[in-house]
């Protein structure tokens, strides 16, 4: 047993030695690497699925060379390698901080717009293709990326990256619209018509012109019957039929 007391204590300093030489040898390497060097190898770790050596590298350049591009385009880069480790929050942080330090910089557009990419992502599951749907799941992520765009076009109106963000808007407030349908399909299923019916009006008048609207109007229709409103759905009908002549009910109020 006094061995083994003996042993511990040396194996301890042992592999401690061992770790501040690997930690030695490695700012030595690195001590005399150009800000390219720097970030080349921070690129190849990346690159790697190395997430931790890759942020560890682009801080060090950060540090070493803190005035450079390459330092600048860093801070971006470590967003995007905890954004592809699906460390969404780590990710939005870093591009926000980004954004506020450098609100005029050439290359806030691109944070601007990977922020709603990341959010975009966040609330996607492998299964979306297949079995499930994003906007049957909470979409909070979904409200926040739709928001990100919009202030990537508000900001930067005549970049690359906000002519790419309308195009993800079209994507978002079709899932939005039919997460609002799904909430009145579930009210009308427990007989809470009135709040029912306030969501389709609102699925109307906030998301227009989306696939989710003579859902809404059918949906609406069904609602004001069961509360005797027979005026109102008798013009709920009559708007579905006028705009939508062909449209064919496609939920289900089954449970």
């Amino acid at each position: 047993m006094k061995k083994l007391f003996i042993i511990l204590p040396f194996l301890a300093l042992l592999l401690n030695s061992c770790f501040w030489q690997e930690e030695a040898k490695r700012e030595s390497i690195a001590k005399g690497w150009s800000p390219k060097t720097f970030f080349a190898q921070a690129k190849e770790e990346a690159l790697s699925g190395s997430t931790d050596k890759a942020i560890a590298l682009f801080e060090q350049l950060q540090a070493a060379y803190p005035g450079s591009k390459y330092a600048l385009q860093s801070k971006l880069e470590i967003a995007y390698v905890l954004y592809k480790g699906k460390d969404y929050d780590q990710a939005i942080d870093r591009l926000n901080n980004y954004i506020k330090l450098y609100p005029e910089h050439f290359s806030t557009p691109y944070a601007y717009y990977l922020r709603g990419v990341i959010s975009q992502d966040k609330s996607r599951s492998f299964l979306d293709d297949y079995l499930t749907d994003s906007a049957q799941r909470d979409v909070n992520s979904v409200r926040d990326a739709f928001n990100y765009y919009l202030a990537l076009i508000d900001k930067f109106p005549k970049t690359e990256y906000a002519e790419e963000a309308k195009t993800h808007l079209v994507i978002l407030r079709n899932i939005l619209s039919r997460h609002e349908l799904f909430v009145a399909i579930y009210y009308t299923k427990r007989g809470a018509n009135i709040a029912a019916i306030n969501r389709t009006k609102f699925i109307i008048e906030k998301y227009p012109n989306t696939p989710s609207v003579p859902a809404a109007l059918h949906l609406m229709a069904r609602n004001y019957d069961a509360i005797s409103a027979n005026i109102l759905a008798k013009d709920a009908r009559r708007v579905l039929k006028n705009s939508y002549p062909s449209y064919t009910p496609h939920y289900s109020l089954e449970n």
